[in-house]
């Protein structure tokens, strides 16, 4: 399980053999929902996926700030795997351990119980409600075990390892795979079997994922202890603002949520099925995001800064003809690939035309997470929270709620898709010309981890 060194090197030629296996681990993560909403909407219907997508809306949102902090372990520990510091990995790697942890159980048990009120915030259909607040509550019982597998993932990315998370996830796909026919159909325990399914194939993603760390030694793992005060303030200065930017991002999304469900449970339960169509066409594009964020932090920790600026070159070029080429499939095939989760016409016109609809736009997404993956990898959490916060509150939401009120349903693919181009030349303008190259993160954090 090698680990790369992003500092030399083709950069073309890393970029493409360390994003393809994110992208293949990103798919098999989202393949959890995506098995989840094919077995649910196949067996028990339009309305029971309806429930799926509202509540996957909101574990996202909840559980984002962690994520969030998780983002942060990806430019920390790239930038000390650039420095070659072996004992700043093995201390932060502890920290972000001790830390996230925490975390998850905290909020955990939090979601769990007030799971029904905020679906009913949302306006989630009563016809949906106690469904969606059962699958909701037992995803909130599998917290540790999903942001467990995920943090083993990140720190081996970091440390410039993407094949090894691919082994972990991939045993969990296949375990869910099976587990949800079984807990929904054979169990007979509905849309209640395909949450269980879920949260048991993460946790032995998670219990493998552990093992394959400490067997093979090639992350710097130790009993947990409490972090040192310099590390909690590196670890919160970098993950509070990715924890409240992923904040901004999933509740940004439940907003949409909210205009979407004023349309009824057809536009609810056709919008989810196209929001799983999405979340496989955005995978390349994350993936970029990923990669460029431990490529570039690498090179920023050691100031090649000619090198940081190819690596957004050549990821812009990969991202535009990858999107492009996946729009055009999607445009001839949206129909087809909306039907695989419904049925009911309505609710297949729905999601046939945002689909196609917003597919286009889908470039200038990808354009966002490039470039601020590039700004993040520096350090610059803070200047990437308010990009997100433009582009999801400024831009996002505003645009369409007003295209929706002007032009009803088609109108929320036309806010999406204008909210799109405006961010990205926002992305860019910052990029280009802002301050973020001038961020030490690291500035003394050697000397601190030897003395210590």
């Amino acid at each position: 399980m090698q680990q790369e060194n992003f500092t030399s090197g083709p950069i073309g030629k890393q970029l493409l053999f360390f994003s393809g296996p994110i992208i293949l681990t990103n798919l098999l993560q989202v393949s959890y929902q995506l098995i989840d909403s094919l077995w649910v909407g196949n067996l028990l219907g339009a309305s029971a996926l309806g429930a799926v997508a509202v509540s996957s809306t909101v574990i996202f949102t909840v559980l984002s700030f962690i994520i969030g902090i998780n983002n942060a372990t990806l430019t920390i520990l790239s930038q000390l795997k650039g420095k070659s510091d072996a004992v700043g990995l093995k201390n932060y790697t502890n920290a972000f351990t001790v830390i996230l942890g925490s975390m998850a159980i905290i909020l955990g048990v939090l979601g769990y119980f007030s799971a029904e009120w905020i679906l009913r915030l949302l306006g989630t259909p009563e016809s949906m409600l106690s469904a969606a607040t059962g699958y909701l509550q037992i995803n909130f019982l599998g917290i540790l075990f999903l942001f467990g597998y995920n943090f083993i993932g990140t720190v081996f990315r970091a440390l410039g390892n993407s094949k090894t998370p691919l082994r972990f996830v991939g045993i969990a796909v296949i375990l869910n795979l099976f587990l949800d026919p079984l807990f929904i159909y054979v169990f007979d325990w509905g849309i209640d079997g395909a949450a269980f399914a879920t949260i048991v194939a993460q946790g032995v993603a998670f219990i493998y994922g552990v093992y394959l760390s400490v067997s093979h030694k090639q992350i710097p793992f130790s009993r947990p202890s409490l972090p040192k005060v310099e590390e909690v303030k590196l670890i919160l200065g970098q993950g509070l603002p990715a924890g409240l930017q992923m904040t901004v991002i999933s509740a940004g999304s439940a907003a949409i949520m909210s205009v979407v469900t004023s349309f009824g449970s057809d536009a609810v339960s056709g919008f989810g099925a196209a929001q799983r169509l999405e979340s496989m066409i955005m995978l390349p594009a994350q993936a970029l995001g990923t990669s460029v964020n431990s490529m570039a932090g690498q090179n920023i920790a050691v100031g090649k800064w000619r090198r940081v600026h190819k690596i957004t070159l050549y990821a812009t070029i990969l991202n535009l003809v990858t999107m492009l080429l996946i729009a055009l499939l999607i445009f001839v095939i949206g129909g087809w690939g909306i039907r695989l989760f419904i049925s009911e016409p309505g609710a297949v016109h729905f999601g046939t035309d945002y689909i196609k609809m917003v597919a286009f736009f889908f470039p200038f997404l990808g354009f966002n997470f490039v470039w601020n993956g590039v700004v993040r990898a520096s350090g610059a959490a803070f200047q990437v929270l308010v990009l997100n916060l433009i582009s999801f509150w400024i831009l996002r939401f505003p645009l369409t709620w007003m295209f929706a009120q002007y032009f009803g349903e088609k109108g929320i693919a036309y806010g999406l898709g204008s909210s799109f181009v405006i961010s990205s030349v926002v992305a860019f303008g910052y990029y280009r010309f802002g301050r973020w190259s001038e961020k030490e993160l690291l500035k003394d954090a050697s000397a601190r981890s030897v003395e210590s």
